[in-house]
């Protein structure tokens, strides 16, 4: 069973959650806990879908080479985050008109009344689009043969820890290098658990 794989997929698809809890608790907006929930619930279903397609996938090809091309992808989805991190620069994506890609890169747009508390219904949107951060990951996860069900509940929980300690440390970690730098570790991370899978 592949548990380094299915704990570094959990905390490499929720690093941005880690940088979206600090954004909110540098602003003093609060996430509830059942916000959180629902928030860490969507990331575990797309989680699960797509590493169990991975799953199914894998067992139309040799499983050498389906260790190999699953490594393979989450290695690119890594170099990609990396990349785009470098390339893109924070003014165009706070003139982007994508909402989701919006509200990842400011999350307080999600809390629309502007009351400084993520209600459980501005919660669904900013969960949707946290969610979309799982689904290739969880494909090349599903590939490599991780389990579906351990893996989404990974995400799932290193979901609810990560936004929950971002918020509590605020303004703290927004001021140091983890809060600026976690798109980038999370590619790098993604990278790692790829060579792992490969070469495993």
């Amino acid at each position: 069973m592949h548990w380094l794989s299915i704990l570094g997929i959990g905390l490499a698809a929720n690093l941005d959650n880690l940088g979206i809890g600090v954004s909110f608790g540098a602003r003093s907006t609060r996430v509830p806990f059942f916000s959180n929930l629902i928030i860490s619930v969507l990331s575990m279903v797309a989680a699960y879908m797509s590493t169990t397609l991975g799953s199914i996938f894998s067992h139309y090809i040799p499983s050498n080479l389906a260790n190999w091309s699953g490594g393979a992808l989450i290695m690119i989805i890594g170099l990609w985050t990396i990349k785009s991190d470098l390339k893109i620069s924070p003014q165009v994506h706070e003139n982007c008109v994508n909402e989701i890609t919006s509200l990842l890169r400011s999350p307080n747009k999600a809390d629309r009344d502007g009351n400084g508390i993520l209600s459980w219904k501005e919660s669904f949107t900013l969960g949707i689009a946290l969610a979309l951060n799982c689904v290739a990951g969880g494909f090349g996860a599903g590939v490599t043969g991780v389990s579906p069900l351990l893996a989404s509940i990974s995400i799932g929980v290193f979901s609810l820890i990560t936004i929950d300690i971002g918020v509590r440390a605020g303004q703290q970690i927004a001021r140091t290098w983890l809060g600026k730098w976690s798109n980038r570790l999370g590619g790098i991370l993604l990278v790692c658990i790829g060579l792992y899978e490969i070469l495993a």
